[in-house]
């Protein structure tokens, strides 16, 4: 049985990673979906893969940062399809890195507007979208870096993304009463564009992966699972939550 028949889905950051992968689980799964990226060829390549899988999705590029695209988001989800069920805002940046002192102002601003201003835009129109279906599921990407672990020369990504965490529970309390659910997910190392950056030898993947319980890193679509989780009546009495799908990293001490 499918688990999101007759929902509508945005996915930002669509075009790789996990956000590809939850694209096409939500597809298979029933969801028209509006998919975000900054690439249109990728993003029309995803449309197609998802057509010939069976699913409905339509593109839309623009930059995560601009409120206006955050607008027109939610336009197409609600022309095109009707309404808005679930958003999983997952666009994000490893940002500039290094040593903090050397961190320029601009490179701080950029990351910081690419994974938690993008969030609140994104929620500031998808709320009352999903108010005027009753309720529905927000989800954002944030990261056990700056929750349950520090790691040097990533300043501003850990603080944006620690901040996601502050906006999950806080959109939580506000709108549960109304029927949304707003939730955060955790993912420890994944095999993505942005995971590789940060294991870009055969060695420091061998120690991203030994940080782990499981002595692994994940698949984007094992990510995805646990998106579909949040966004599916499977978490229908979970909110405010900080989702850790980490492999236990945050646990580790081997």
């Amino acid at each position: 049985m499918r688990v999101l028949v007759d929902k509508v889905a945005i996915v930002t950051g669509a075009s790789s990673g996990i956000g590809h992968a939850t694209s096409m689980l939500f597809a298979k799964e029933g969801a028209k979906i509006v998919v975000a990226a900054r690439r249109k060829a990728a993003l029309d390549a995803l449309v197609e893969e998802s057509a010939r899988a069976g699913g409905c999705a339509v593109a839309l590029a623009g930059d995560v940062k601009d409120e206006n695209f955050a607008r027109a988001l939610v336009e197409e989800a609600v022309g095109r399809f009707g309404g808005l069920d679930v958003a999983f805002n997952n666009a994000g940046t490893l940002g500039e890195m290094g040593a903090t002192p050397g961190v320029s102002l601009a490179g701080w601003v950029n990351t910081i507007e690419t994974n938690l201003t993008s969030a609140f835009l994104g929620a500031k129109y998808q709320i009352p979208a999903m108010l005027r279906r009753g309720g529905g599921s927000l989800i954002f990407t944030s990261t056990f870096v700056g929750y349950t672990a520090g790691m040097p020369g990533v300043a501003a990504y850990a603080a944006s993304k620690a901040g996601l965490i502050g906006l999950t529970q806080a959109l939580a309390v506000e709108y549960g009463p109304q029927g949304i659910r707003v939730n955060a997910i955790l993912p420890g190392g994944t095999d993505t564009p942005m995971g590789r950056e940060m294991s870009a030898t055969p060695e420091a993947l061998a120690f991203v992966k030994g940080l782990h319980a499981l002595k692994r890193i994940a698949t984007p679509a094992e990510q995805a699972k646990s998106v579909l989780y949040l966004a599916s009546d499977a978490s229908s009495f979970t909110t405010g939550t900080a989702l850790l799908v980490d492999g236990g990293v945050s646990v580790n001490r081997t």
